[in-house]
Order: C-alpha cells, then sequence, then structure tokens
C-alpha cells in the first residue's frame, strides 16, 4: 500500500483566449464507463460549442485523451499532462471551446487548454488518500488527558473516542509514524495502556475529520 492523490469533489473555470471561450469541468470517476458517460453528458450540455476535449486518469493504470477534432495533440494531451504531472487519479478533466473566430496556431491552442484545465483544478479538491492503520489505544480515565495532548500535539486522525469503564481511542494512523506513535504513547503513559493495531486501511483528513476508504 502506498499513499497517492484523488480528486474528491469536482468543480469548474474558464478563460478566453482571442475570443475564444475554454470551460474546463472536473469530475471524480473510479471507471472508464462513468467517465465515458459524463463525456457523453458534456457534449449534450454543451451541444453547440465546436470542441469538447478531455482526459481521464484512473487509479487503476486506464488514461485516455481526446482531441475532439482540433489539431492532434493540442488539446487533449495537454489536458492529460496537467493530471499526471499533478499526479492525480481517479479525475476526469473536460475542456469545452467556443470558437471565437481568431485561429490560436498549435502552440496557443495548448497553452490555452492546459491554462483551462489548471483552473478547472484550482477550483476543486484533491486529497491524499494515506496507507495506514487503525489503531486502537485503551487506557484508564487517569491518562485520558495525556493521551489527548499527544492527538493534538501529533495532529492524530482521530475517528472515535468510547467511554466505559476505561477509555478507548481509535486512530487512523500513517504506515510511516505507526511506530513512532506506538512508542510516544506507551512512553508518555508508562505502559498503562492497551494498544491493538488493526486492519491496513486507507484514509484522509477533509476539514479536520478523518474518513476512511
Amino acid at each position: 500500500m502506498a499513499d497517492y492523490k484523488i480528486l474528491y469533489s469536482g468543480g469548474s473555470g474558464e478563460i478566453t483566449e482571442k475570443k475564444s471561450r475554454f470551460i474546463a469541468n472536473v469530475f471524480p470517476v473510479e471507471t472508464e464507463d462513468k467517465a465515458v458517460k459524463i463525456i457523453e453528458e458534456i457534449k449534450k450540455k454543451y451541444w453547440d460549442a465546436r470542441h469538447n476535449c478531455y482526459a481521464f486518469v484512473l487509479k487503476d493504470g486506464i488514461s485516455r485523451c481526446s482531441d475532439d477534432g482540433e489539431p492532434s495533440g493540442t488539446a487533449g494531451r495537454p489536458i492529460l499532462e496537467i493530471i499526471t504531472g499533478a499526479q492525480i487519479y481517479n479525475i476526469l478533466i473536460v475542456v469545452t471551446r467556443y470558437f471565437g473566430g481568431t485561429l490560436l496556431g498549435t502552440g496557443g491552442l495548448v497553452r490555452a487548454y492546459s491554462k483551462a484545465a489548471k483552473k478547472g483544478l484550482a477550483a476543486s479538491q484533491v486529497i491524499e488518500k494515506k496507507a495506514g492503520k487503525k489503531v486502537v489505544i485503551k487506557t484508564d480515565y487517569s491518562g485520558i488527558g495525556k493521551l489527548q495532548y499527544i492527538a493534538a500535539q501529533m495532529e492524530l486522525a482521530v475517528i472515535d473516542t468510547r467511554y466505559s469503564e476505561d477509555v478507548e481511542m481509535e486512530l487512523a494512523v500513517s504506515d510511516a509514524e505507526t511506530e513512532t506513535i506506538v512508542k510516544k504513547v506507551t512512553e508518555t503513559l508508562s505502559g498503562r495502556v492497551q494498544i491493538n493495531i488493526d486492519s491496513d486501511i486507507y484514509f484522509a483528513v477533509i476539514d479536520g475529520e478523518p474518513i476512511l476508504f
């Protein structure tokens, strides 16, 4: 398991180059079928546009791009390179062009489609899915304050805290930090703690809240 970035929520952006409008729409997709369906929907929505160029990259290794009638390599490939350069997976970017009457040339097209894709991406939310473990820490009530301090100090992702005879704190911990955190908790609580390292997980922290995948 390894960390990687995905598109969590899409967005849109628009630029104008020599009176041509370039509208970028960005979508999270997990399958090629889903990407194809969205592309078809975009073509229906912008039925009067000259071009609907796109690129998508999936975590399973599939990637596609299309110039949709623009000169070869001037639209789909630049969009794809924006995605791969940012190392984002499960993402589709469609850039719609309304022709403004002035030819941009191959270099101008590459710059315009790249710029539009970047603007759409800037309006979207990308998250990092971290490979890690679910770690359950059990201690008595005298140790909860110290445990909460460690969690805050190390900015740990707290999934849940359960209060009964003892206190159990459930964490999502990256693989790189697991050993350090276990050592820190054990030393701080002077061994008055039970630590269970549970299943492999992927997680992300969004608006301060851990999300499990």
